[in-house]
């Protein structure tokens, strides 16, 4: 049977470095403290967290046949995981983390750039049950999804499954176009996932509110607030989590561990303030602990 919670969008190669005070000047070199190849990209973040909550899932996303590619694959449970080969070089993105555990990244384009809707949506099987979520997550970073995105929501709703989003930041900035193509994908979105500066972006100056407006009626929109929590409004109604104090190693794929629990929590029945929790408890843990876990 199909898992409940299918993730869709990007998995890449990751090397997080740091902690840096300032960036350095050009010609020079420092020393960090730490670093970590690993399997990332917003989607695959998603998966490696569901994994680690030991929840049932599929992930659908594509790599290159770069070595990269091959050590990238063999970082996931192969049981959770339908891959598609695209021939090239594997995305690779760096992570800068600064103390603090704020965060930069600089990203090569590499598969992402190629990823192709009408591949990605021919493996998407049926909703196994009512209620079953697939979030399609990073999809800024990938042009062709990007710009299939309303295509694909309405194609994953037709399958029976609720959608979820968590675009990302937009390397390409917040121009015109893509505020109106937010507005497609927010009308077609059950669970928008986003953080403070993607919706301070989103509402240009409008009440938090005024943005949930936006998605269909029953539906959520998160907003992640870092180490103040997170807060969820569905329908007028507003719920709250707090964040616990800890000492962060480094906030990579904080945001996706919280998508990770908070569907796994919804998708079991969980109330919108008890899912909020379970994320937020979950991406709190996760920043906290190297080599990064998710259970306590």
């Amino acid at each position: 049977m199909t898992a409940p919670i299918l993730v869709l969008g990007n998995v890449n190669v990751d090397l997080v470095m740091g902690p840096v005070d300032c960036w350095p000047a050009i010609g020079t070199e420092v020393e960090v403290e730490r670093a970590e190849m690993r399997a990332g990209g917003s989607a695959g973040n998603t998966a490696l967290a569901l994994t680690g909550l030991r929840e049932p899932h599929l992930l659908i996303a594509s790599t290159g046949d770069d070595p990269n590619g091959v050590w990238l694959r063999g970082e996931f449970a192969s049981a959770c995981c339908d891959w598609i080969d695209d021939p090239g070089m594997t995305t690779t993105t760096v992570g800068i983390v600064h103390k603090g555990g704020d965060r930069a990244f600089f990203t090569t384009p590499g598969h992402l750039q190629r990823a192709s809707p009408d591949v990605l949506m021919s493996r998407v099987p049926a909703a196994p049950r009512p209620g079953a979520v697939a979030l399609l997550s990073g999809n800024l970073l990938m042009p062709a999804i990007r710009d299939a995105t309303a295509g694909i929501l309405a194609g994953l709703r037709a399958r029976g499954w609720a959608t979820a989003i968590d675009p990302g930041w937009p390397p390409q900035g917040w121009a015109a176009e893509l505020h109106a193509m937010f507005a497609e994908w927010l009308a077609l979105t059950d669970h928008a996932l986003l953080n403070e500066e993607e919706v301070t972006a989103l509402a240009r100056g409008a009440d938090v509110n005024a943005l949930a407006g936006r998605l269909p009626k029953g539906a959520t929109l998160v907003v992640k607030r870092g180490p103040a929590g997170a807060i969820c409004i569905r329908d007028g109604v507003r719920h709250t989590a707090s964040a616990p104090q800890v000492e962060v190693i480094d906030t990579v794929g904080a945001g996706d561990s919280f998508n990770a629990a908070f569907l796994a929590a919804h998708v079991a029945g969980a109330s919108p303030h008890a899912a909020l929790a379970h994320g937020v408890a979950v991406a709190s843990h996760a920043v906290s602990t190297f080599p990064r876990r998710y259970l306590t």
